[in-house]
């Protein structure tokens, strides 16, 4: 077993002064923070037409348009997500709710090409500030909460509930809110403003449980893996990266497809294609939760290329209902995916650099989401739709099954004792 400094430890686990049932609360004020601000991620996704109309920009503007996300996620993972470590997971999150509710401001006020930029860079610098530090967040706040369940899967279960529920609930919300609501093109970013700004409060009202009274010597280190356990971070890094860029094509193109390929108009439809996939990947997770994780990345890896066939299949004969069926598919197959990615990142870090480790996990997935996507609406003007589907599909495919192989390699040595947890 490889023991930490003492200091190290200490990072993640500050006096313990605060009642069980406070952390208990702020464990779900974080969780529902969390998920309102990965789906604020998402809430552009069926308005996309609604931009090409005004603009007249094509799918690889769109794409570009949604990609630029990921440059300020990849900014705030890498810069400033791995700083809860040191100043606080609290000290984080706040800030990124705060960025959130400002690109909100500038989307609602600018719906021009420009302002859908600048605004989804901010979106993305909120993201990456967000995600890694919640998750690290609520595994704190549980262990807190529940000190004689150190072991529990609920934390990392949620997380990855919530953040894939979470990109699904945006663009179900928007596309309702574009139907039926004035100002399609404002409304939904202000009511998630209204929405975040109620969540930053109870935020604020969360412990704290990282102990910011440590030296600067004594501060862990930004990025460090236990023993043993480069290549279950690099098994987790390739997961998500495939994962990610499934989604990443739901989320930018799915409302493209949706109504060239289909003819279907409305909003609310078109956000369901998004958010079937994203729907799917938070169900997968909580319905087989219960599996061990060997059996889990097995589905998942069946299920994904399946889904991507049935994409294709369902784009050569188009279909909604088939459209549908296919983005869930694909989508349950890349939430378990997600899930063990997620764990085996976790499992890997030393405790006290556990949000540095995750932002560093985090910046592959979304990179994921954001350059496969681009690379697809840039093939597919020269190219038919289809056959680029089937490409695309295959490519992922691969990746996907050879990440989950490589994942389950080293799962076989830490039972066989060839590697240790510890």
């Amino acid at each position: 077993m490889t023991t930490h400094p003492p200091a190290l430890a200490a990072a993640a686990a500050p006096p313990a002064t605060t009642s069980p049932g406070r952390h208990a609360r702020g464990f779900w004020y974080v969780a529902a923070a969390f998920l309102v601000l990965m789906a604020f991620g998402t809430v552009p996704t069926p308005l996309w037409p609604l931009y090409q109309e005004r603009d007249h920009f094509g799918a690889t503007a769109v794409t570009v348009a949604f990609a630029v996300m990921v440059v300020g996620a990849a900014f705030g993972f890498s810069l400033l997500g791995h700083l809860s470590d040191r100043l606080g997971r609290r000290r984080v999150i706040v800030p990124a709710l705060i960025v959130a509710i400002a690109s909100a401001g500038v989307l609602a006020a600018r719906p021009d090409l420009p302002g859908l930029v600048v605004g989804r860079v901010l979106t993305g610098v909120a993201v990456g500030m967000m995600a890694s530090t919640a998750t690290a967040y609520l595994t704190d706040l549980h262990h807190r909460a529940r000190p004689g369940r150190a072991g529990s899967p609920l934390p990392a279960l949620v997380a990855g509930a919530v953040n894939l529920g979470g990109l699904a609930l945006g663009p179900l919300a928007s596309g309702a809110l574009a139907q039926w609501a004035p100002a399609p093109l404002a409304t939904s970013y202000l009511v998630f403003a209204a929405v975040m700004a109620v969540l930053l409060l109870l935020v604020l009202l969360t412990p704290e449980t990282v102990d910011t009274r440590l030296t600067a010597q004594d501060r862990p280190t930004r990025f460090a893996l236990r023993p043993g356990q480069g290549s279950a971070f690099a098994a987790a890094a390739s997961l998500g990266f495939f994962a990610f860029a499934l989604m990443g094509l739901f989320s930018s193109l799915g409302a493209v497809m949706v109504r060239g390929e289909l003819g279907i108009t409305s909003t609310f439809v078109i956000g369901l294609a998004p958010f079937t996939a994203f729907a799917a990947s938070a169900v997968a997770q909580l319905a087989l939760g219960a599996l061990s994780q060997r059996l889990q990345l097995v589905v998942g890896a069946v299920a994904f290329p399946a889904g991507l066939a049935v994409t294709a299949l369902a784009l050569h004969d188009p279909g909604l209902g088939l459209f549908l069926f296919a983005t869930a598919l694909a989508g349950g197959g890349a939430g378990l995916l997600f899930k063990g990615a997620v764990t085996l990142s976790a499992r890997a870090a030393v405790p006290a650099s556990r949000a540095g480790v995750l932002a560093a996990f985090f910046v592959i997935a979304y990179v994921g989401m954001g350059l496969p996507s681009i690379a697809f609406s840039i093939v597919v003007r020269h190219a038919a739709l289809v056959p680029t589907m089937i490409g695309f599909g295959a490519v992922l495919s691969a990746g996907a099954v050879a990440a989950v192989t490589f994942a389950l390699r080293h799962e076989a040595a830490v039972r066989g004792g060839k590697v240790t947890e510890e």
